[in-house]
């Protein structure tokens, strides 16, 4: 009987690449008998590089190729950072497992072998995410941020090259990558409360797939708490420039989701929470960006 394989669509980036290996070795683990072959492809999104990528899409252009090699059977599955996913996603290609959250943080990286445990120099801090801005702007009046794009490495070697004072980024994507060393800083989730999703993979594929190999990779906990995060941004609208922010954390039954949201036309930065039975993750979400709205008008 020939050996089943299963092929998994990932970006090209060292870390995309890194990150879908992780479920490779979960589905291996789970039946070594499978053949899991790994497909990679560039995003439109890694071709602009240097744009803005608001202007030309958001997050789908992270994920436009991807979704096509899956329908057409190409792969049959793919894998993405799922804060780095639109909060809409074609019915016929559901996200099916989730792994478990890696550190949510955001974390401070200064130049290699700076000898100060803060940036020291006039140069502007490089961030690209309105969530991260409006958060550092709160803790640390008076810095300039400039955006920067590109992989993790490309960032790192513009902040070595001495393009920037600091980089601010997701802790989970510089531990996942072998980096720890670059983390200058850790900020707590109440100094900058994360993107929602940040930490965790997702997997993609077509509707009515056997995905039993999947098994032991899903994280039950993890799954509510991203259906929470991603219904408080899905309500408020939120998409790549949206300054909002959403952190839920399960406990047994019960689901406490904090959310934060810029309101660009008064300037308000609202923060609140919500507490409920985790069934109801969705409808916490939902609640809780209504709750914004209408505190911020």
């Amino acid at each position: 009987m020939p050996q089943k394989i299963i092929r998994v669509g990932s970006r090209e980036s060292p870390l995309a690449v890194i990150q879908a290996r992780i479920v490779m070795d979960a589905i291996h683990k789970t039946d070594p008998a499978l053949d899991v072959r790994l497909v990679t492809m560039k995003t439109t999104g890694d071709r602009l590089a240097n744009a803005k990528l608001s202007l030309f899409g958001g997050k789908g252009l992270f994920v436009k190729e991807l979704d096509r090699a899956l329908l057409t059977g190409e792969v049959d599955l793919t894998v993405h950072s799922y804060k780095d996913m639109p909060m809409d996603t074609d019915p016929a290609l559901p996200v099916v497992a989730v792994s478990e959250r890696a550190d949510p943080r955001d974390v401070l990286v200064l130049p290699a072998h700076a000898d100060a445990a803060v940036p020291t120099t006039s140069l502007a801090w490089g961030c690209s995410s309105a969530r991260r801005a409006c958060q550092l702007q709160a803790l640390f009046p008076g810095i300039q941020i400039e955006p920067v794009r590109g992989n993790v490495q490309t960032r790192l070697a513009k902040l070595d090259g001495g393009g920037y004072a600091s980089l601010v980024l997701a802790a989970a994507g510089l531990l996942r990558a072998g980096l720890k060393n670059r983390i200058s800083r850790y900020f707590s989730t109440r100094e900058i409360l994360p993107a929602a999703c940040q930490g965790i993979l997702a997997v993609q594929a077509r509707q009515g797939t056997d995905l039993s190999f999947l098994r032991t990779f899903h994280a039950p906990d993890v799954w509510d708490a991203a259906i929470a995060e991603r219904a408080f941004v899905r309500a408020l609208g939120g998409g790549c420039g949206t300054p909002v922010a959403a952190f839920a954390v399960v406990d047994g039954g019960a689901l406490r989701l904090e959310g934060l949201f810029l309101h660009e036309q008064t300037g308000e930065l609202w923060r609140g929470t919500r507490t409920g039975p985790r069934a109801d993750a969705a409808d916490i979400g939902t609640s809780l960006a209504e709750t914004a709205q209408r505190e911020t008008r």
